[in-house]
């Protein structure tokens, strides 16, 4: 297979440690799985490493901050940078962005920047909106009527998110809006349309949709297999928390099957792992 012709993968970590777990906004609310973030991201380094596979950790500001477990683990953070993986910014303190205003916005990335920055000694360049939101992007045919509904008039949509980004100095966002009639063909058809991507621009900051469901399931694994000869984007990601769960398509089982399977179609020549920071400023992504 001709370079060109390469597909390529970003592989993804959400580090939310407890600020993410206080904040969860499934049913219950507030969660107890803080603690699980730390040592199932020491079973991922040695993962990682043994496939000589590299992920981007998408860590919550706050975590890289002084103080004690399950909230806050700098060593770890800069363990994880020394292994050769990105640190990105998942926000200051893991909050919903959709409901914040222009100010409250701006305050959060430049916080978490400074905080993961003076963490690792260099510079944080990527981002990724925890819960995956905002969806609401009408510029690229999304609209989010339930983020409009809580949010109110101020609320951040996808482009202000990118506008702040690039304010701010961020480069890079992974994203997560479905255009009305990608949904609309999936809810008739009943189940999810994804395909190879590419990098897009929003706003001055480069942005990769995510075009696979969160984790690394036989499903998933079928769908990259499928559409290997083409090329294109594809985006993975998953919460370290959830590497215990066996039940969980983020357990450690389906993740070393995935990260096998990745790691023979490198050596054979089909696909390029890259961090987010390396694909900055409209790359081919198939070059």
């Amino acid at each position: 297979m001709s370079r060109q012709n390469r597909a390529t993968l970003l592989f993804f970590w959400d580090y939310d440690t407890q600020w993410g777990a206080d904040r969860s906004r499934s049913p219950g609310g507030k969660k107890s799985w803080g603690y699980l973030e730390f040592e199932s991201t020491e079973r991922l380094l040695e993962v990682h490493a043994h496939y000589e596979i590299p992920a981007c950790f998408a860590v919550v500001g706050k975590a890289a901050l002084p103080g004690e477990r399950p909230y806050h683990d700098p060593a770890q953070i800069r363990r994880i940078h020394a292994a050769g993986h990105e640190i990105a910014s998942h926000s200051f303190g893991h909050e919903w962005l959709p409901g914040l205003d222009r100010r409250a916005l701006l305050e959060t990335l430049r916080c978490s920047k400074e905080a993961l920055e003076h963490c690792i000694g260099t510079s944080v360049v990527s981002f990724v909106p925890p819960f995956n939101q905002p969806f609401d992007y009408p510029q690229g045919g999304s609209f989010s009527l339930a983020e409009r509904r809580e949010a109110g008039r101020q609320r951040t949509d996808l482009h202000r998110l990118c506008d702040g980004l690039k304010e701010t100095g961020y480069r890079f966002c992974r994203v997560c809006y479905r255009p009305v009639h990608l949904r609309v063909a999936e809810r008739l058809l009943g189940r999810q349309l994804n395909q190879p991507g590419r990098l897009e621009r929003i706003a001055g900051i480069t942005c990769a949709r995510l075009n696979t469901p969160g984790g690394f399931s036989e499903k998933t694994r079928q769908q990259i297999a499928h559409h290997l000869e083409h090329g294109g984007l594809w985006v993975l990601y998953g919460h370290p928390h959830s590497l215990c769960d066996e039940d969980s398509p983020q357990g450690l089982t389906s993740l070393e099957q995935t990260l096998r399977l990745v790691s023979e179609w490198k050596r054979r020549g089909k696909i390029r792992c890259a961090l987010p920071r390396e694909l900055i400023c409209g790359e081919n992504v198939d070059g």
